[in-house]
């Protein structure tokens, strides 16, 4: 499986699934989810209100509508906002519920930001070792690019410096 670092708006990308840093209550409000929210229209935020709420640590899918993708994947990596804070634990879960839906829904390529961070709580380069570590033991089937997505350039320059000690 091809894993490469990204820098922008994940809005912006092209792939199979995109990752929604999601809550629990899958109300998408800001950080990621504003900016798949404001791209992808009001019918996705609609969609994953919809499927919710689910536990700490799983998924919901959605379509991508607006998005250049075909699905987003709602990965919950913290409690409804207000409620409580990401932990390493629902990170994994979240991290590795992701991978393995994605992989499910026979997806190929997949972008993700680091989950449980920012609003959520974690601190980024925490949040982003788990992820990664996460991304490195999953084995596909079907995943052959994933990649993973900072908005900020000292968080992408973060990634790569992890990446590289891997």
């Amino acid at each position: 499986m091809e894993f490469t670092v990204l820098e922008g708006d994940i809005a912006e990308e092209s792939a199979d699934a995109l990752v929604n840093a999601a809550g629990t209550s899958l109300r998408m409000g800001s950080g990621v989810a504003g900016a798949l929210r404001r791209k992808g229209g009001e019918a996705l935020n609609d969609a994953a209100v919809a499927k919710g709420p689910i536990d700490l640590g799983e998924v919901a899918v959605t379509d991508a509508f607006d998005l250049d993708a075909t699905y987003v994947l709602h990965a919950a990596a913290m409690p409804h906002f207000g409620d409580g804070k990401a932990t390493a634990s629902s990170i994994e879960a979240a991290t590795r519920n992701a991978l393995s839906v994605a992989d499910e829904l026979a997806c190929h390529s997949l972008v993700m930001p680091i989950l449980g961070t920012g609003e959520a709580g974690m601190d980024f380069e925490s949040g982003a070792k788990i992820v990664i570590r996460e991304i490195d033991r999953f084995e596909p089937r079907h995943l052959s690019e994933v990649s993973v997505i900072a908005f900020e350039r000292s968080q992408f320059e973060l990634l790569c410096r992890i990446t590289d000690s891997l």
